[in-house]
């Protein structure tokens, strides 16, 4: 049996934007992900369809699978043949016990890789306006565990730190603050040296405490603070509000849910991403093209009794021209016809193919459409709409009532999407999320039939037009709607609901 391979695939902070390229590859080729709790949620979008997955679970104090086992799963799944990621927090060679984990499989002679990652000392005092080291402040720069080893002597020694003078960074030293404030005092650090606590940094949850060394213990417990956290000790700390920039942009903080089709999400939460937002692409409904498309083979044979071609979706328009592809056709199936489409989406799926739209309607939904377009058919046309099985019957109604003959065709389902990485409940009902982002009525009630139990009123919904709006108000949701149905005009729909 062929022998598979292991990388170490350093996650970075939190942030999915600070991943490296080669990091994102190697995860969507995985056969099997390996991943620790310190993650960042966004980043399970990237786990492919059909990989499978095991959470080790691995915090401070609390490691649901121990290492030597999680060794032995790298070595048993790579001797199994399959591509195996081990996703880890920040970088796997820093406090991340990767060098541990490769020790297993050298001995086996298991091939691996290292994938470096953006590290949090560096990473996370960035996104706080905090420079780890500035030549008019500092020029080293000294990275700190802040955990004891259980059933270890090991401590830190303060007075070396101290005579650095550069900047130190404790990773998982939270729960000994106290201790680590007090060393460095003893050890003759001015008690008026900046410190802050940076919390779950590049992430909604990126919250700052910045007081001296001398209050730092008490200012936290005053503020309060999530794991996880870093301590940042040096001058450099009295940077963090002339250089704050993360909390300027419009949605710093946000935590937003985006439930459009896997293969349509990605523009939206780009969107979102560039406005501060913590994205999770959760789609909440899949779209499968239909195994027989004799139907929509037949229509073709015919184009040429066809006057129009009606679009309500880019997925309609690929499906569509993926079956022309198969029957051995091009756009010069098209000619002579006239192409609608429901909306700018739409439109851009077919300009793509260097195909010009003649109708667009004034309101992207299928009532409009139908009515508007309505009004520029006659007596007889016959109308082609290759679209989803569970389509607007308004827009068919509007055609066949000014004389038109429609052939509405089913080219793919729609069905509801599951998923079993994120606890989406549970994060509605602990406040974690902001919004939860719909584009269609289907996106609605397949949220909502992935989540039975939840209390819906806990969803705040932004809508991209009133059918959607609709059906969120029937599940009992907070719902908003965009002024145009547009992605551009959902986006600033979701900054409008954080002002609010």
């Amino acid at each position: 049996m062929k022998t598979g391979k292991v990388w170490l695939v350093g996650a970075g902070p939190g942030d999915i934007g600070l991943l490296t390229v080669k990091a994102v590859e190697t995860i969507k080729d995985a056969d099997l992900i390996v991943y620790d709790a310190l993650i960042g949620d966004s980043l399970f979008s990237l786990f492919p369809e059909g990989a499978e997955h095991i959470s080790v679970g691995k915090r401070s104090g609390n490691h649901t699978m121990p290492q030597e086992q999680i060794d032995k799963v790298l070595l048993d799944e790579a001797l199994k043949g399959k591509k195996v990621v081990r996703l880890k927090g920040g970088d796997p060679f820093l406090f991340g016990r990767g060098g541990e984990e490769l020790e297993l499989l050298a001995e086996n002679g298991v091939p691996y890789e290292i994938v470096p990652g953006v590290t949090s000392p560096i990473a996370v005092p960035a996104y706080n306006g905090i420079p780890v080291t500035h030549r008019d402040y500092t020029s080293s720069l000294h990275i700190i565990t802040g955990h004891k080893r259980k059933g270890s002597d090991e401590d830190i020694d303060f007075e070396a730190l101290v005579r650095t003078e550069g900047t130190l960074v404790f990773l998982m030293g939270i729960a000994r603050l106290g201790y680590i404030c007090g060393g460095l005092l003893d050890a003759g650090m001015d008690p008026d040296m900046p410190a802050a606590v940076l919390q779950q940094g590049t992430t909604a949850g990126q919250k700052r405490v910045v007081a001296t060394v001398g209050t730092l213990a008490e200012e936290v417990r005053r503020q309060g603070i999530e794991t996880p956290a870093i301590i940042i000790v040096g001058k450099v700390c009295s940077l963090a509000d002339e250089f704050a920039w993360y909390e300027e942009l419009p949605l710093a903080g946000s935590k937003v849910i985006v439930t459009r089709p896997r293969g349509m999400i990605s523009g939206m939460a780009a969107r979102l991403r560039k406005l501060g937002a913590e994205v999770l692409e959760l789609p909440s409904i899949e779209t499968v093209a239909r195994e027989d498309q004799s139907e929509l083979e037949a229509a073709l044979d015919a184009m040429e009794s066809y006057s129009w071609i009606v679009f309500t979706s880019p997925t309609g328009v690929r499906v569509f021209f993926d079956v022309l592809k198969k029957a051995g056709r091009d756009v010069r199936s098209l000619a002579g016809l006239k192409i609608a489409a429901i909306g700018t989406g739409t439109k851009k799926e077919l300009s793509n193919r260097n195909l010009i739209v003649d109708f667009v309607p004034s309101v992207y939904d299928g009532e409009t459409l139908g009515r508007e377009l309505a009004e520029l058919v006659g007596e007889g046309d016959r109308i082609l709409i290759p679209r989803a099985a569970i389509g607007n019957e308004e827009l068919v109604m509007e055609l066949e009532g000014a004389g038109a003959e429609v052939i509405d065709i089913a080219t793919y389902d729609t069905r509801d999407a599951s998923q079993d990485l994120v606890d989406e409940k549970g994060l509605f009902e602990n406040g974690k999320i902001d919004c939860a982002v719909f584009t269609s009525a289907s996106t609605v009630r397949g949220f909502a039939s992935r989540n039975p139990g939840l209390d819906f009123s806990l969803v705040r919904a932004a809508c991209i037009g009133k059918q959607t709006k609709h059906a969120a108000e029937a599940c009992g949701m907070k719902a908003y709607m965009s002024d145009e149905a547009t992605m551009d005009s959902l986006a600033k729909l979701v900054v409008t609901m954080k002002q609010q």
